[in-house]
């Protein structure tokens, strides 16, 4: 079968280099958001800030800080809305054979090697990993040559042990797009995430990337595995739990915030979506941030 996919972005390291490291100390215009894939594997490391996590079938938000695993063709949006004044990103990218075809073939590779397969579905890791493998991601940007790569293994060593850790494309991802389509695809997702606060008609999106509507369900339904109301709705909740940790606005005023227009209906998804109530939520929250 053939495996058709979004966008491709070509991945070039600096001369010289086999990875590429970039950090980064405020938001980046424009840069990486779009839902794309390529065959280098990605480690983001985000030390202190808040954004949204698109990665497969995944969608979350996350405020405070993040360490994540994106493996070869996993397609993905980019992560970062804001970095607090001392925060920082920094992104690693490599493609699993860069240190030749089968160096992480032997023995003492095997748990990478292991590391690089679970990748496939996107992994996030825990605070006490982060605290740990966070400070040496940071690092791989002052480091360069047989340091770097040193330091890169060690880092991916720790994280193949690491024992606690969540998958987030757990279900597989159904997004599977012509190559000519992922203009079509980008289009679709800015228009939701720039306007799901409202209501979207399907003869609004359709006529968006000009299709029928019964071709732009059929369409959306085969590329995500989701109805198109499905997927908005997820959107709709992870503002709704950006605004339960960081507002203090009421659950009735986030719920018409987030483009709910029936309280109980709000109530019904954000359970199903986060499996607890968006009260208990709320709370759990703030014990974290206490």
């Amino acid at each position: 079968m053939l495996q058709r996919k979004p966008a491709f972005e070509k991945v070039s390291p600096e001369f010289g280099s086999s990875l590429l490291v970039k950090q980064h100390t405020e938001k980046r215009k424009n840069s990486h958001m779009f839902w794309h894939f390529h065959p280098e594997i990605e480690l983001v490391y985000v030390n202190q800030g808040r954004g949204k996590r698109h990665i497969g079938n995944h969608l979350s938000y996350f405020n405070n800080s993040q360490l994540i695993l994106i493996g070869s063709n996993l397609p993905h949006n980019g992560f970062t809305d804001g970095l607090t004044a001392k925060g920082s990103e920094t992104v690693v990218q490599f493609k699993p054979d860069f240190l030749g075809t089968s160096f992480f073939m032997i023995p003492e590779m095997s748990a990478i090697s292991t590391l690089f397969e679970r990748a496939k579905k996107g992994i996030l890791y825990t605070p006490e990993t982060k605290k740990i493998v966070g400070p040496k991601i940071e690092s791989l940007a002052t480091l360069e040559g047989f340091e770097r790569i040193n330091k890169l293994l060690e880092i991916l060593h720790e994280l193949s042990l690491a024992k606690e850790y969540t998958i987030l494309n757990a279900d597989g991802f159904a997004f599977e797009t012509e190559p000519q389509d992922s203009a079509k695809i980008d289009l679709i997702f800015k228009h939701i995430n720039g306007n799901f606060q409202r209501h979207i008609s399907l003869d609004e999106i359709a006529d968006k990337v000009s299709m029928t509507v019964p071709a732009f369900c059929r369409y959306f339904k085969k590329a995500t595995g989701k109805t198109f109301t499905k997927l908005v709705n997820e959107y709709r909740v992870v503002h709704a739990t950006k605004l339960l940790s960081e507002s203090q606005n009421s659950i009735t005023d986030i719920c018409f915030e987030c483009g709910f227009n029936n309280f109980s209906h709000f109530n019904k998804l954000f359970k199903e979506f986060t499996g607890k109530s968006a009260s208990k939520y709320r709370g759990e929250m703030k014990r974290i941030i206490q």
